[in-house]
């Protein structure tokens, strides 16, 4: 008679529900995304624009002057965004703050070294689990802030010679300090393709760790709620110890 082997059921651990990010956040991430997307595709249409006959009046078919200032008011919304994200890495929670951006420890670096080695390199099979922002992850958003603010100094210096406003002219010093208009606009561009690499990576690796963890890491930035083992939440190794 065949005998058959039955498995224990899997044991499933209690989960406790943490707050992590706060509707400042979730609104910066969500407005940066719709922001990004708008100034990169007027962007490109700026940049390189179609093409074609018409045989309307030129008041009827002021489609180009449309998209330059579709992206001008975007430029703006962009800048207020980012200042107020700025402001909130001093105010925000601990999840929020500078401090899990900013390599400013050993802890820090070492677990950069770990993701590394677990999510890129794959040598490590570990599980790391961080509430917030795991240090390479808060990293890129450093530089992220850094490409920001390169993109809104460039894009600005552009935007000077043909503004009346206190704030375009704050940046009038940008075209003579990287020679001509061309420089700019090339620099201007390359941070554009910068956005969207980042783009693509960050949405890859957000999918890939909601799977590989089940944490809620999508749906974080829509409630602002992540999961975690309640034995493991005030444990060091479990949550994020460098901050």
């Amino acid at each position: 008679m065949a005998t058959t082997t039955h498995k224990p059921p899997m044991i499933l651990q209690p989960m406790r529900r943490v707050y992590v990010f706060s509707i400042v956040t979730r609104f910066f991430h969500w407005i940066n995304a719709l922001a990004i997307l708008v100034l990169a595709g007027t962007g490109f249409i700026i940049g390189n624009p179609p093409s074609f006959m018409t045989t309307s009046e030129a008041w009827e078919g002021y489609w180009f002057g449309m998209i330059r200032y579709i992206h001008f008011v975007t430029a703006y919304v962009f800048v207020i965004n980012f200042m107020v994200r700025i402001y909130w890495l001093f105010k925000g929670n601990r999840f929020e703050k500078w401090r899990n951006f900013v390599p400013t420890s050993k802890a820090f670096l070492h677990e950069m070294k770990e993701v590394i080695q677990i999510d890129v390199l794959m040598t490590k099979n570990k599980h790391l689990v961080s509430l917030g922002h795991n240090s390479l992850a808060g990293f890129s958003y450093l530089m992220l802030f850094l490409l920001m603010a390169a993109q809104i100094i460039t894009g600005f210096g552009l935007y000077a010679a043909m503004s009346d406003s206190w704030f375009a002219g704050l940046f009038t010093w940008v075209v003579p300090f990287f020679g001509n208009d061309a420089s700019v606009r090339v620099w201007h561009h390359i941070f554009m393709y910068g956005f969207i690499v980042f783009t693509m990576v960050h949405v890859y690796l957000v999918f890939y760790h909601d799977y590989v963890e089940g944490r809620g890491e999508v749906s974080s930035m829509f409630g602002g709620w992540k999961f975690v083992e309640k034995d493991c939440i005030d444990e060091k190794d479990c949550t994020d110890f460098h901050r």
